[in-house]
């Protein structure tokens, strides 16, 4: 393994779960409204599970507009159709997302590099174009309308009232941080240091006995299931599933939340994210044209913070304790 992303390190785990918890905390109080906290957890759900791929993989894949899309539909339908709960149409949107990941990813990591990445972005748009003409269940260009967010209930009483945006948030975060866990478990068990050995040199993994194809498919998976879960989320928060959720421009920003926060850091992925929605938030209401605001702050952040926020803040925090040397392995497993 190279310097530069050695494997993760398990005795941080805490001090990490704890930052983790902190932020979630302090969210809703620092944010105007709990409603932009929400969106801020829902796209660092979506921007973890890209890190998974391009992070810890090195699979750079345009692809997870199609999976947000398809659990934000998904988990409508059956929540519209067949009246199905909460947990039960998040695991629907989780099962949908992880499929579509299996057929995505056994015919994109045919091919390597540019051309794994151009299958990606074709997938992206063929499944665009497929929701745009499949208007009787998608909406069309009105996306689906009246999508519901049910309550948390047993044997038909309701024990949590999500029409309550604190509520919402609180759940959303508790599945986040579930979330967050069961991804850094992932990363620091053998199956996590195995993705690490692909991405660092794919030949040499496979030249030791590890079937390179077998664990892609796998975390492509694990990658289509969370974010459809947060596209879920994202259709629930909204009360309605646009066509955006599935256009290659969702991908472009589930990317770009990945890289601003730092690849290869599952912190970062909630600090991209917090950083593109708040920017977002507040660029738009000082100029129409807050987009080229946005991608100034962005070819600064690239050019100046080569780990991203989370790399410069470590890097920040390296400077301020020069008596405390931050390790290169610590500073990965963050």
């Amino acid at each position: 393994m190279s310097e530069k992303n050695p494997l993760p390190v398990g005795p941080r785990t805490p001090v990490l779960l704890l930052l983790v918890v902190a932020s979630l905390v302090l969210l809703p109080l620092v944010l105007p409204s709990a409603t932009l906290a929400t969106e801020i957890l829902i796209f660092a759900l979506a921007a973890l599970a890209c890190n998974l791929l391009l992070g810890y993989t090195g699979l750079l894949s345009f692809g997870q507009g199609i999976f947000f899309g398809v659990g934000a539909y998904g988990a409508a339908l059956l929540m519209i159709h067949l009246k199905w709960g909460l947990f039960a149409a998040l695991l629907g949107a989780a099962v949908f997302g992880a499929l579509l990941a299996l057929l995505v990813g056994a015919l994109a990591i045919r091919r390597k590099g540019i051309y794994f990445v151009m299958l990606t972005l074709a997938f992206s748009q063929m499944a665009y174009f497929l929701a745009y003409t499949l208007s009787g269940w998608t909406g069309g260009d009105n996306g689906l309308l009246d999508v519901p967010r049910p309550n948390i209930e047993v044997f038909g009483h309701v024990l949590v009232d999500l029409a309550d945006p604190r509520h919402f948030y609180a759940f959303v975060a508790l599945l986040f941080l579930l979330i967050f866990a069961f991804a850094l478990r992932v990363i620091r068990s053998p199956f996590g240091s195995t993705l690490l050995a692909i991405r660092e040199n794919e030949t040499r993994a496979a030249a030791i006995g590890y079937d390179t194809r077998h664990f892609k498919i796998l975390v492509f998976m694990l990658s289509g299931a969370i974010t459809g879960i947060a596209g879920a989320l994202y259709a629930m928060l909204l009360h309605f599933a646009p066509l955006s959720n599935i256009d290659l421009m969702m991908s472009e920003n589930i990317l770009i939340m990945t890289i601003i926060g730092g690849t290869g850091s599952l912190f970062g992925s909630l600090l991209g994210a917090g950083a593109i929605v708040v920017l977002g938030d507040v660029l738009s209401e000082l100029w129409p044209r807050w987009l080229m605001l946005l991608g100034l702050i962005l070819i600064l952040v690239v050019v100046f913070m080569r780990g991203g926020l989370w790399g410069g803040l470590a890097e920040l925090g390296k400077r301020l304790r020069p008596g405390r040397t931050l390790s290169t392995k610590t500073k990965e497993t963050l």
